[in-house]
């Protein structure tokens, strides 16, 4: 575990969440919160975040919705520390469960009890960063957290799929420059896919997309009008307000 010295608390979803994290490395931003958002979910289901840091997404849907079960995955052991403190900070530790595993390694999630076929609910935010196209961080944390090594979207995808429940759901967020990745990756197994795209001002292009989609689903894809982060004068629009700081879902979710 780092120490106190090494980390700071900060709210997040307009105060509703506090969580710990490293002042170096990764910090949790809006694409946590936007990815809970847009995962819905109802009571009584089980949902596994992967990558999770740590465990603002997950922690962000389980205060959602009560009567949620998430099971947090993330490698890096000092995370999952700090997302087991935050699941006990929030309150939320009797339905959020913290595995320290690798995404990718379905022999490790066999291993620890996970199972084919048995969860309602993945949600991802992967390491999306091309080492090819931009400067890497210095901080190893934060590349771990940030760039995406070959072929990495379509194993993490492939884990989902593993997880998922015939028609469960996987919602991610992902480089809106690189959606058709997104979707080559998704096509085998999923149908039903829908796209919101994330705007960081309402007169520019998107940064992120954000996509949902069904396992073993053949249904059309979609796409949802954008959500612009700010207006043309660089403050918070309404509906982003509404999502990253009042607990609002966005429409791409089933519920």
């Amino acid at each position: 575990m780092v120490t106190d010295s090494e980390t700071s608390e900060d709210a997040i979803l307009g105060g509703r969440l506090r969580v710990r994290q490293p002042l170096r490395g990764h910090r949790v931003g809006h694409d946590a919160i936007l990815l809970a958002a847009a995962t819905g979910a109802r009571s009584g289901e089980q949902a596994v975040e992967l990558g999770s840091g740590v465990g603002a997404a997950g922690l962000a849907l389980a205060a959602r919705i009560p009567g949620l079960k998430v099971t947090l995955v993330e490698i890096d052991a000092i995370l999952c520390a700090l997302a087991g403190h935050n699941a006990r900070l929030n309150r939320l530790d009797d339905r959020v469960n913290v595995r320290s595993l690798d995404a990718e390694n379905l022999d490790a999630l066999k291993a620890a009890g996970f199972s084919a076929d048995t969860i309602d609910r993945v949600l991802m935010n992967p390491p999306f960063r091309d080492p090819q196209r931009q400067n890497l961080s210095p901080d190893s944390s934060r590349r771990l957290a940030h760039v995406a090594t070959p072929g990495l979207l379509g194993r993490w995808i492939a884990t989902a799929g593993w997880l998922l429940k015939p028609r469960g759901i996987l919602t991610l967020i992902w480089r809106a420059d690189d959606l058709e990745e997104v979707l080559n990756a998704l096509r085998p197994a999923f149908g039903d896919i829908a796209v919101l795209p994330v705007l960081p001002r309402e007169d520019a292009p998107p940064i992120r997309v954000l996509v949902r989609a069904v396992k073993a689903a053949s249904g059309p894809q979609v796409t949802h009008p954008a959500l612009a982060l700010n207006d043309e004068n660089g403050q918070p629009t309404a509906a982003a307000e509404a999502v990253l700081r009042e607990g609002k879902t966005l429409n791409i979710t089933d519920v």
